[in-house]
């Protein structure tokens, strides 16, 4: 457990010397090249060939070498994340906004929000971008078995919210009770939603049956507060779009579990619309949808 600590310790350091950029293409161009001979490669080309079925073989495989990069070069920026700075000059480290407008009017607004998102380009660059225009927002995260590490990872996601940081939900039965209650107080919480979830309820991604996460939605419609769409754009190494969209509009039909269904699809349309704009910076890595359907062949 020490030398695992000790191996990240000595990684962050190594980023953290390299710079935003330089750290962005080592790991990226690292893991462009270790990547597509690991197992999960394996599933990501089983999941292509599921939800675009147009696409050839060499096309899949440039797109996963693009997953592999894109993870690599988010990896190698989450030490910067708190250097990185709005508006910077085309070519240099940094951010832009786009849909800034809807920020600004959520700062001032009175009770619970909910932003949601995916494993889209940095999606770890969302939550401080959104806070520095006086929406801060609580998440979900997964703790590191090694509790050395947590505390590195939970250290530099602190120091990338800046002086007032939010609370931070383990993922879990007791995460999820404590986010409901914050949520339940006015708090603001952002998730993200892309991912196999068993015990969740059915929907539909790329036209294939996708077990989905429906606390979100139904806190949406408990609440009836804000739910705010968005997602992150790679534009280059440590180059980054954060796109915010207007709040959905939520269902109101009087059918409690009607509505339910009904937000959850609206949420992974949303989903698919952003990833099919660029495949390469989705996660394409974990099985997303039923066991049954890897065991088929093409």
């Amino acid at each position: 457990m020490k030398a695992e600590a000790l191996l990240c310790s000595v990684v962050l350091t190594c980023l953290k010397k390299a710079g935003p950029v330089r750290a962005s293409d080592i790991a990226g161009k690292f893991c462009r090249l270790l990547g597509p001979f690991l197992p999960p490669s394996k599933i990501a080309d089983r999941n292509l060939q599921m939800a675009m079925p147009e696409l050839t073989s060499k096309q899949r495989q440039d797109i996963i070498r693009g997953v592999w990069e894109n993870l690599g070069r988010t990896a190698g920026e989450f030490p910067h994340l708190s250097t990185l700075r709005e508006n910077t000059p085309e070519g240099q480290p940094g951010y832009e906004v786009q849909g800034a407008e809807h920020l600004k009017a959520l700062a001032q607004h009175q009770g619970p929000v909910l932003f949601v998102s995916g494993h889209i380009g940095n999606w770890e660059m969302l939550p401080p971008a959104v806070a520095r225009y006086g929406t801060p927002f609580a998440s979900f995260y997964r703790a590191a078995g090694n509790r050395k590490v947590d505390a590195m990872i939970r250290s530099l996601r602190d120091a990338a919210m800046g002086p007032d940081p939010v609370p931070l939900f383990a993922k879990g039965a007791e995460g999820a009770r404590a986010a409901l209650r914050y949520v339940a107080k006015g708090g603001r919480l952002g998730m993200l939603v892309d991912q196999k979830m068993n015990d969740g309820i059915e929907a539909r991604l790329f036209g294939l049956p996708a077990m989905t996460a429906p606390a979100l939605a139904s806190m949406a419609l408990k609440y009836r507060c804000p739910v705010i769409p968005g997602y992150v754009v790679r534009l280059g190494p440590a180059r980054l779009r954060i796109v915010v969209e207007p709040p959905m509009v939520l269902p109101q039909t009087g059918d409690k579990q009607q509505d339910l269904a009904t937000l959850v699809q609206m949420i992974n349309d949303r989903l698919e619309s952003w990833v099919r704009q660029k495949p390469e910076s989705w996660l394409w890595l974990h099985r997303r949808w039923p066991k049954s359907l890897y065991r088929k062949t093409r």
